[in-house]
């Protein structure tokens, strides 16, 4: 996704000399987001894959509450692979892997992933701040890849801004849409009924509508009962 969407390391936050770069929006949104995954993650173990990782900050913060959990993080923005990997050697944990280097665009991206040694199936898959800043054809491949890869229990964690029934749900998120779109033409808030029907066409559907700090949601996606 190196050519589409918003790379991190360019808006003058500190880079350090390893690599790790800063993201301001991990800074603000990891405590509520991590409130949601752990009420399905405690307890459990498996793969948990990061579609997406931006700079690593992230997964990190999630391994240290989940020893029993390996971490996948993942992306295609070389800089970001880059400060993934030096979160995690500075991290030092044991349960996070080194990243993966994925295309969502690639529909088979789950088959390439279990082909270079990744797991045979996902616990969950999380998301952030990635679809909209994107071409749909990101969001349709990131759900294809997670029907073929989500275990029988999986859950497929998206956080961002979206839209419902055609509609925005602030003035903040109308005019950061507009913002997208005037950077280009396939980017947008996504609606969430058309995320539903690429969830169906995958054997998923939307579970849970989580409500998040600065009109953000976290939408929660599961085996539809006709897949179970």
């Amino acid at each position: 996704m190196a050519e589409y969407v918003v790379e991190f390391g360019k808006d003058g936050r500190p880079v350090e000399p390893d690599g790790r770069l800063d993201a301001a929006a991990f800074h603000r949104n990891h405590a509520p987001i991590w409130a949601v995954l752990q009420k399905f993650l405690a307890g459990k173990s498996g793969d948990v894959l990061e579609a997406g990782s931006g700079t690593g900050q992230h997964v990190v913060h999630f391994a240290k509450h989940t020893p029993d959990i390996i971490w996948w993080p993942s992306d295609l923005n070389e800089r970001h692979l880059k400060s993934i990997e030096a979160w995690r050697a500075y991290a030092g944990m044991p349960n996070i892997r080194p990243p993966l280097r994925i295309d969502l665009t690639d529909p088979a991206w789950s088959s390439a992933m279990q082909d270079g040694g990744g797991p045979a199936e996902l616990l969950a898959v999380f998301c952030a701040n990635v679809i909209h800043i994107a071409p749909w054809r990101v969001a349709e491949g990131l759900f294809a890849g997670v029907g073929r890869y989500l275990r029988a229990d999986g859950r497929l964690f998206l956080y961002g801004p979206f839209k419902r029934d055609g509609k925005h749900t602030a003035m903040s998120n109308a005019v950061f849409d507009t913002s997208l779109r005037e950077q280009d033409a396939e980017w947008g808030v996504r609606d969430i009924a058309d995320l539903e029907k690429l969830a169906a066409a995958a054997g998923l559907a939307l579970i849970e509508t989580v409500p998040m700090p600065a009109n953000n949601l976290i939408l929660v996606y599961g085996r539809s009962a006709a897949s179970a």
